[in-house]
């Protein structure tokens, strides 16, 4: 690696808050679904969505790609960063050139770094590309990181892979129906490291 991914690093280029050290690492899709990735334009005209099931009528009303699913993990990051205070932040926010550090290893090394990670999935993302990164991540951290990751999910969310995360590695998998329920989630599993680690339970990252 050209550009050493270090706590300090990340801690520099983020914001100040309460809890500066605690930093909490948010990954998911900057991409909301599209259907141009499933059906050409003559399918999508023949569809009546009234007749579809909830979810599948949510996302064929979300026809135009819009970057809800990057607002999502902004609105969450900021919530977290406000309450209870941690350093939470996407990739994006390190601002490491993916030229000198190909985006798989930037996040492998910002779990490395954090004292939580967190793979959000919701319905309406592309999800493709965090569940290769999630895989990579699990493959090289999972025994001495795996204590410290959370797979949230959406409801309607079904996927194999994290299926066969959970029953390879044990990971931890929540699921939520609102945002308020995200954020509340992802508050309580920082809070419960953060105990773990004041009591010892958790080796000190610094």
């Amino acid at each position: 690696m050209s550009v050493e991914i270090t706590r300090e690093l990340i801690a520099e280029r983020l914001g100040s808050v309460k809890y500066d050290r605690f930093l909490f690492y948010l990954m998911g899709p900057y991409k909301s679904f599209n259907l141009s990735y499933v059906l050409n334009e003559e399918e999508r005209r023949e569809i009546d969505i009234e007749d579809l099931p909830g979810p599948l009528r949510r996302v064929f009303q979300n026809r135009d790609e819009i970057n809800a699913a990057q607002t999502l993990l902004r609105r969450v990051e900021g919530a977290l960063r406000m309450t209870p205070g941690v350093n939470a932040f996407l990739a994006l926010d390190v601002e490491v050139d993916t030229n000198n550090v190909d985006a798989v290893t930037q996040s492998i090394e910002y779990t490395r770094c954090s004292n939580a990670t967190a793979f959000v999935v919701p319905f309406l993302g592309h999800n493709f590309g965090v569940g290769e990164e999630a895989g990579s991540i699990l493959e090289n951290l999972a025994e001495t990181h795996g204590d410290r990751l959370v797979f949230v999910h959406e409801d309607d969310v079904t996927s194999a892979m994290i299926r066969s995360a959970n029953m390879r590695w044990d990971l931890r998998v929540e699921t939520y129906e609102t945002e308020e329920e995200l954020v509340a989630t992802l508050r309580r599993f920082a809070g419960g490291i953060m105990q773990r680690e004041r009591r010892g339970d958790l080796e000190s990252l610094d």
